[in-house]
């Protein structure tokens, strides 16, 4: 790959983005469920806007650490850190600008579409991702509230329910309930992964609950979230908002209680951490997707 396309992919963060269709998949598996087939157009559309979403946040993210200086004094991990794209080449800066912003107004011009198919009643949801999108890096990360269920929201209940709605035309219970499992899975993604990065974000003023209450602490309300997510997908069935075939994603249970032990152990201890980190990103890809597959077998 040459240099060029590496800066311009880095700060996109790629591999990260398996997160987005994850969601999505969620999010029609709702929309099947409680409507039958999509229209397949929209779906694609869907994932188009919610990947501009992602990627538009990774780059105005990395353009944002750099700038503050962050990146040069972060402890680069496979899960945190930042690209290291902008450090290297940082004459690539202003183009990662250029690619938030850019993918930003996509996210736009596919919300407007759906606004003129579906109405106006999506227009909270789409204002407030959009909302999610611009301010996390600058805002969201310095109050430590937000920072902890911006995430989630982001890929939960804005995501998985916006899916919905554009596929099948109204608002769910069953979407809400699904939506909650990457609601407390991500923000828990998110929250592991500033583990690594406590002293350099305290050094530029982050407020976080890891630089807050310490990682030991974080570590347990990371098992309180891998609980509750696990509790909303069991209690969606057991409302019959979901169908019990949605209760594959308990499959992931047994190692996301090895996620939490993992991360309870070693909270303090980065390098030994790193294992854990990468199940937990499995357990969030994987528990949405093989609830997505119960809801297609009904």
């Amino acid at each position: 790959m040459g240099d060029a396309l590496k800066q311009l992919l880095g700060p996109m963060k790629p591999p990260f983005l398996l997160l987005t269709p994850a969601c999505v998949v969620l999010g029609w598996g709702t929309a099947h469920w409680t409507s039958g087939p999509v229209h397949l157009v929209h779906l694609a559309l869907a994932l188009a806007g919610a990947l501009a979403a992602h990627i538009s946040v990774n780059a105005l993210n990395e353009y944002l650490d750099f700038r503050s200086g962050l990146d040069t004094c972060t402890q680069r991990t496979p899960f945190s850190g930042g690209s290291g794209t902008l450090p290297r080449w940082p004459e690539a800066a202003p183009q990662a600008l250029v690619v938030g912003v850019v993918t930003l107004a996509l996210v736009g011009l596919v919300g407007v579409y759906f606004l003129w198919v579906r109405g106006l009643q999506l227009l909270p949801l789409g204002l407030m991702g959009m909302l999610v999108v611009a301010a996390y890096t600058p805002w969201v990360t310095y109050r430590p509230g937000w920072c902890l269920i911006s995430p989630g929201l982001g890929f939960g209940p804005l995501m998985v329910m916006g899916t919905s709605f554009v596929l099948s035309g109204s608002y769910s219970w069953s979407a809400f309930v699904a939506s909650l499992v990457p609601f407390f899975l991500v923000n828990n993604l998110l929250l592991l992964n500033q583990f690594p990065d406590v002293e350099a974000d305290r050094s530029i003023g982050r407020r976080h609950y890891p630089v807050l209450v310490g990682r030991r602490a974080c570590s347990l309300l990371y098992g309180a979230f891998l609980l509750l997510a696990y509790v909303s997908m069991v209690l969606g069935v057991t409302l019959g908002c979901l169908p019990r075939a949605a209760l594959l994603g308990l499959l992931t249970y047994g190692f996301a209680a090895y996620a939490f032990l993992g991360a309870f152990q070693y909270a303090d201890e980065v390098p030994r951490l790193i294992p854990f980190m990468t199940l937990n990103v499995v357990i969030t890809l994987a528990t949405p997707v093989l609830m997505a597959i119960g809801l297609f077998l009904g």
